[in-house]
């Protein structure tokens, strides 16, 4: 008796669980024509990342991509925030966007710094990525440092 009781909690924990969550977060840096990478090949965009990492001077921004999913559970208009902590300046910066729901509730998005944003943050040492409804936190995740 007791495991079945066990059982059904386990299962209620499933059906009430997280309304969102955000699966992944990949920083990449961009040069001056826009691309952070060469080819779709992933090692290729390993590789470009590597030679942009190593030479600051080819470097023109800053993109997050976000791997996000909500449940179906949660309708309405939704907005993805990025905070960025720099390492040079200790400045935050935040970006946003109205987000829509893909397939499944999945969805991957874009979001990049400016030019503007690009130069006063430099390195960002930490960054926290939160899935918005209204001002209701649907999902979050954040770097190490954050």
């Amino acid at each position: 008796m007791k495991s079945i009781l066990f059982a059904l909690g386990l299962w209620a924990g499933v059906l009430l669980g997280a309304e969102g969550k955000v699966i992944k977060v990949l920083p990449h840096f961009v040069d001056f024509q826009g691309r952070h990478t060469l080819s779709p090949s992933l090692y290729e965009r390993d590789a470009y990342q590597e030679l942009l990492r190593n030479h600051p001077e080819k470097r023109a921004g800053l993109q997050f991509e976000v791997l996000w999913k909500v449940s179906s559970r949660v309708s309405g208009p939704l907005r993805l925030k990025m905070e960025l902590r720099g390492g040079d300046s200790g400045s935050l910066e935040t970006l946003e966007m109205d987000v829509k729901r893909g397939f499944f509730g999945r969805r991957w998005s874009r979001m990049v710094l400016d030019p503007k944003q690009f130069a006063r943050v430099r390195t960002v040492t930490a960054w926290k990525a939160t899935l918005l409804q209204g001002e209701e936190i649907v999902a979050e995740s954040n770097s190490f440092l954050w």
